[in-house]
């Protein structure tokens, strides 16, 4: 992070408990998680700055008159490399040889994709929707472009029912916000084409479980999650052991560049705070 501004003290949040910290004079809280903010209790405080992309887990919580950054921009690297190993794992079948190999049987797979001339939908296309498409381009992939509103070259959500059925692979996206909760729905998902692949890298409550369950068990679609809901998720969840899944525990954004990443933006921020400069990253409206 660097050192901070001149005249500054830094020092852990939530404190040690053996710490005995002047909280009238905290104005700036960068936190790890949710648990023992207590933000409320602050009267000083002036900025929340997270190290996420995604705040929903603190929007709820920010004090009336304090703003609150997300660390958008600092992750998107990290995120789009998941993004394209996913499609890339789901195409050359990575599940099935993993458990080929834990089988120890030698049965040859004839039957992969490709990911050249696949069309692939990015649904929350933002900064990382704009890294992913980056490095799908060497493949020579198609992509839409879907957001909640439309520009150039970019689709609205409203326009998902005619958009799903021309593609092979949807990329979730999207933040968690209360227009994107369980978007991804069972009438999203029926007009996925037959064989289609659904990855979700945005936030696991944007999708209704149960209705990409049912399609799952259908063998109609297949799916690379590194987000669910609920989540954790819980040993005996039948989402575990659905066909045509493949797992990952909320990891594909916490890489070592992306902490730095995330880190050298909370040094920027402090500098820009001390200094009356503007912030980056303000969200508005939970984005």
């Amino acid at each position: 992070m660097g050192p901070p501004p001149d005249g500054w003290i830094v020092s852990n949040y939530p404190p040690d408990p053996s710490e005995a910290p002047d909280r009238d004079r905290v104005e700036v809280v960068v936190p790890s998680g949710a648990e023992g903010l207590a933000l409320e209790t602050l009267p000083a405080l002036r900025l929340v700055q997270v190290r996420s992309a995604g705040v929903d887990w603190i929007v709820d919580r920010i004090p009336d008159g304090v703003t609150l950054c997300d660390a958008a921009g600092a992750r998107d690297a990290a995120m789009a490399e998941w993004v394209v190993g996913a499609i890339l794992a789901d195409c050359k079948r990575a599940r099935e040889c993993a458990e080929l190999q834990a089988a120890r049987r030698w049965d040859h797979l004839d039957d992969l994709l490709d990911l050249a001339g696949a069309s692939v939908l990015i649904l929350g296309y933002g900064s990382i929707g704009r890294a992913v498409e980056e490095r799908l381009a060497p493949f020579g992939t198609e992509v839409v472009r879907v957001a909640r509103s439309a520009r150039d070259s970019v689709h609205p959500t409203s326009g998902l029912p005619e958009l799903l059925p021309g593609v092979d692979v949807v990329v979730n996206l999207l933040p968690l916000t209360p227009a994107t909760r369980a978007l991804v729905g069972s009438e999203v998902l029926s007009r996925m084409r037959d064989g289609a692949l659904f990855v979700n890298a945005g936030r696991g409550a944007t999708v209704d479980t149960d209705a990409l369950l049912a399609e799952l068990r259908r063998e109609r679609l297949r799916a690379v999650l590194d987000v669910v809901d609920p989540e954790p998720l819980p040993p005996e969840h039948p989402l575990w052991n659905a066909p045509g899944v493949m797992l990952s525990p909320h990891s594909a954004g916490d890489t070592l560049g992306a902490e730095r990443a995330a880190w050298a933006l909370v040094g920027d921020q402090l500098r820009r705070y001390a200094a009356g400069e503007p912030l980056l990253n303000v969200v508005v409206d939970g984005y």
